[in-house]
């Protein structure tokens, strides 16, 4: 028997494809996707449908974050505010229960000083940010009825089967045996192992979870050379890390923005800046001492899924 029907966007993304079957374990729920194309429903069908009570939404798409330069930064705002709009006045007309908005960290700082919280006051840095700024501005300034719930999570970088992005860069290095030349930097990172995340969502739709903003971060964060390391024992390596001077590594860095080399000064901001997200009011919301996956343990996974993937030669 259905007791809930879950629409989700962006289904077929990193995230969704991993949610998706997460969810299902649960066999009282339907799961329907909605998008463009290649889902259960068109944005224009889901207008007209019918959503009661035990309908839930979670909207996962948008256009994420790019590292490169952004031509047309209007896209940011017209995908990731203009379809979350879409998505949420709808839900907001509906009788359905649950809304929850896939946002990001990035919509609050692009640096952070000391430890972010929900607290933090949101300055983004990019394009990406304002439009997922400006998205949940606006949903907590047209509340829904009283018996609607509305949740945006704030997501630190995402780690998991089917992960892009820095990781795959710190994979290549191991594989290739090339030393990652930053060692002299010890920064903290939050990460956020995408069973974790699942984890969070699960518990929205399973139990009387109090609306809002949460932050959504594995429990204890990682230095870059804490990730070198875990790759590299879980490829069987050993970790290569050399440690020259910061001030030697910066001037090579703006080499690699005139040259286009692998290590520019955005990429070495990334890999060694801290960035540290308390998920203190997510846990206490929860119920909970910690998220189930340590962040170490999440981070051993990916890096099996990468290996895997290499030797299959999907990568």
């Amino acid at each position: 028997m259905v007791d809930q029907t879950v629409y989700v966007t962006g289904a077929h993304g990193f995230v969704g494809s991993n949610l998706m079957p997460y969810l299902s374990r649960d066999k009282s729920r339907r799961l329907v996707t909605v998008g463009r194309s290649g889902s259960d429903l068109t944005y224009d069908d889901f207008a007209l449908e019918a959503l009661d009570a035990n309908s839930a939404i979670i909207h996962l798409a948008g256009k994420a974050h790019d590292l490169r330069s952004v031509k047309d930064p209007e896209e940011y705002d017209e995908i990731n505010f203009g379809l979350t709009k879409r998505m949420y006045d709808r839900f907001a007309q509906s009788d359905a229960t649950w809304f929850i908005f896939a946002s990001s960290v990035k919509a609050v700082a692009d640096t952070v000083v000391g430890e972010l919280t929900e607290y933090t006051a949101p300055r983004p840095g990019t394009a990406y940010g304002a439009s997922k700024l400006k998205a949940e501005t606006y949903l907590r300034n047209h509340p829904a009825h009283p018996l609607q719930r509305t949740y945006i999570l704030r997501s630190c970088m995402i780690h998991g089967p089917g992960n892009k992005g820095n990781l795959n860069l710190l994979y290549g290095l191991v594989s290739r045996r090339i030393p990652y030349p930053l060692g002299a930097f010890e920064n903290k990172r939050s990460l956020l192992a995408i069973e974790n995340l699942c984890f969070a969502i699960d518990q929205i739709l399973s139990k009387q979870i109090e609306p809002g903003t949460y932050n959504v971060a594995d429990d204890s964060p990682l230095s870059t050379n804490a990730m070198i390391t875990i790759i590299s024992e879980t490829m069987r390596k050993k970790p290569l890390i050399l440690s020259p001077p910061r001030s030697l590594m910066t001037k090579l860095a703006g080499l690699g923005d005139r040259l286009r080399l692998p290590i520019n000064s955005e990429r070495l901001q990334k890999l060694t800046e801290d960035y540290v997200v308390s998920n203190a009011k997510l846990l206490q919301a929860l119920g909970r001492s910690g998220m189930p996956i340590a962040a170490s343990s999440g981070l051993r996974e990916t890096a099996l899924t990468l290996r895997l993937d290499a030797k299959s030669g999907r990568r």
